[in-house]
């Protein structure tokens, strides 16, 4: 990569590819958005305007925000040139990165990646925004793997801070570190995940999905308190605190208690505890008052975590408009 302003090319010109052309438009770099799949010069054209137009709209929201001076919105978009797919073997060698973001279909995926590996220089890296495939699975469908490795943006692209970073089998250290970096220098944070079905947030609110969906089979809430309560109770605890920083906090022994009740009472196997669970219960790691769980408590201040994690909670509820005001005190009664 040629420093901090990077070349990106950005293949696909759908809502994920529009989303990073715009994050990386923003942060300053020249970015060559390619409408990959075959048109109309008609048709490509008008699918190019839409999207010059999204980005150009959204820029527009985050200066109205008070994010930034409505007067940098067009120096930004004069960042970004859009090409239809003719022009692709022209563009690619310019790329210092290239972002795969076509369909989630793998016949798909495989011709893109041909014309990517064929065009693009062999210095340049080349990411996949799949949300399905595992990295190493495309990586046979790409000419130089070393080079390739998976970054799996959340929508929207432009908004949502972390990328999930998933290297192969054969992807070079030095590729994967440059990846990250760049991600960093643009705003982003990243995450580094081995191959695996799903990433890590898609696992997770898979099944927090379907477990929501199933409330509402069953007849427990109406989906407007389920919701409510999950962007109330659920959404704004793991705002603050990652699910194992959860965990520790709580206790490991309150979730192992908890799954096997659920367990039993609604009779399924998913909510029995994973063997890490039972396995900390039994060596005492059961977390933040035992010292050790997922993390290490040993030689942490507990009560600056503490203060420090409660101040995040009581900023994001008066954020929110969450934090009830206090009472009037008269006498030492409330007034009401």
């Amino acid at each position: 990569m040629n420093g901090d302003k990077a070349r990106i090319a950005v293949v696909g010109a759908g809502r994920m590819g529009i989303g990073i052309a715009q994050v990386f438009a923003y942060a300053g770099h020249p970015v060559d958005l390619i409408d990959i799949k075959e048109r109309s010069e008609p048709e490509s054209a008008r699918i190019l305007q839409e999207a010059t137009d999204q980005i150009r709209g959204n820029l527009k929201f985050l200066a109205s925000l008070g994010l930034m001076d409505e007067r940098s919105v067009e120096p930004m978009m004069g960042h970004i040139a859009c090409h239809d797919s003719s022009e692709l073997e022209t563009v690619l060698p310019q790329a210092d990165v290239v972002f795969e973001a076509v369909p989630e279909i793998l016949g798909v995926k495989q011709s893109t990646f041909e014309r990517i590996g064929a065009a693009a220089r062999a210095e340049a890296t080349v990411a996949s925004t799949t949300s399905t495939f595992a990295v190493d699975t495309l990586a046979t469908y790409i000419a130089r793997p070393q080079r390739f490795l998976n970054t799996h943006w959340l929508n929207p692209a432009y908004l949502i801070p972390l990328v999930e970073v998933s290297p192969g089998a054969a992807t070079d250290p030095e590729v994967l570190d440059g990846m990250l970096a760049l991600l960093e220098r643009i705003g982003k944070v990243p995450v580094k995940c081995a191959p695996s079905p799903g990433f890590i947030v898609p696992r997770i609110q898979a099944l927090a999905m379907n477990e929501a969906a199933r409330l509402v089979e069953e007849g427990v809430a109406s989906p407007e308190d389920i919701d409510k309560a999950s962007r109330i109770g659920f959404g704004i605890r793991f705002a603050v605190l990652g699910l194992l920083e959860f965990i520790d906090w709580g206790g490991g022994d309150i979730l192992y208690y908890a799954d096997r009740y659920l367990e039993n009472a609604l009779s399924a196997d998913r909510f029995a505890s994973p063997a890490i669970i039972s396995g900390n219960m039994a060596s005492g790691r059961t977390g933040m008052k035992a010292g050790q769980g997922f993390y290490d408590f040993s030689s942490r201040d507990l009560s600056a975590y503490q203060q420090e994690t409660m101040k995040k909670f009581v900023d994001l509820l008066s954020h929110l408009g969450l934090m009830p005001a206090p009472g009037e005190v008269y006498s030492g009664q409330f007034k009401v």
